[in-house]
């Protein structure tokens, strides 16, 4: 039997030019990752930057996700190379790196979350991604390169002047523009200033110039627009926005309903 890696569904919907969806997860609950890809999301984003979750959690997601045929993205915390592939290894389809600063810095992403050619991820095999070593060892390092994405995030200003060098590095898949973040960073936190869509727009350009996809946070309100500008990768809404507005409204009919 001949065995290969899982498809990225994300990746398969880019690559023919369709827009790829996405919802954040922060309660870590492969249940809510179930329902979410039962509901025809094409990817599931889940973060160990600013939640508690663990690995663990993580790996039951992508379980969960994976029976749907849904991608999972995990937004890593910034350490050393084990914590950038300990999600691939999990079956991720995709790893964002968070408030990337410079092109040096990206290039060492590169290098270690890529195979050869591109880098020197360190190679195992022996977990899910690569089926528990059924998949063979060359297929592993070829189909792990073209069918896992590495997201970089622009979020701050200081990258932007090494834009165009960032964009062009073999190996980065995707550029994430973070605009509240980058609203901090310019000195208006989650302000409305002209420079944060100008800037959405140069990275959505600068991205599709050098061949590679370009993604960003957005809603059903902004969501035509976002595609305008070339962003081919949208997630929209989280668990816990749902979360709060279901149980708000749901508090505001019931209370008062005393005992009469």
């Amino acid at each position: 039997m001949d065995f290969h890696m899982r498809e990225s569904r994300v990746l398969r919907k880019m690559r023919e030019g369709k827009v790829a969806t996405s919802i954040k997860i922060n309660m870590g609950d492969a249940r809510i990752a179930e329902m979410a890809a039962r509901c025809g999301f094409d990817c599931i984003w889940v973060d160990l930057e600013h939640t508690p979750d663990d690995m663990r959690g993580i790996e039951n997601i992508i379980r969960a996700a994976k029976n749907y045929d849904t991608d999972v993205l995990t937004r890593v915390s910034k350490g050393s190379y084990s914590d950038f592939v300990r999600p691939l290894e999990a079956d991720s389809a995709g790893i964002m790196i968070p408030h990337v600063m410079s092109l040096e810095e990206a290039k060492q992403i590169a290098y270690f979350t890529k195979f050869h050619p591109i880098g020197r991820r360190p190679i195992d095999g022996g977990n899910a991604d690569g089926k528990y070593c059924l998949v063979d060892v060359a297929d592993y390092i070829k189909e792990a390169n073209e069918q896992r994405f590495t997201v970089v995030q622009i979020e701050d200003p200081e990258p932007l002047a090494e834009l165009e060098e960032i964009c062009a590095l073999p190996g980065i898949d995707m550029i994430f523009f973070g605009p509240a973040d980058f609203s901090q960073g310019i000195g208006h936190p989650l302000g409305d200033s002209p420079e944060i869509e100008k800037t959405q727009r140069l990275v959505a350009k600068t991205a599709r110039k050098h061949g590679k996809f370009a993604g960003t946070v957005g809603s059903p309100a902004n969501f035509d627009k976002l595609v305008e500008m070339g962003y081919t990768f949208i997630s929209t809404g989280a668990d816990v926005v749902a979360l709060w507005q279901y149980f708000g409204d749901m508090a505001k009919q019931v209370q008062g309903r005393d005992i009469k």
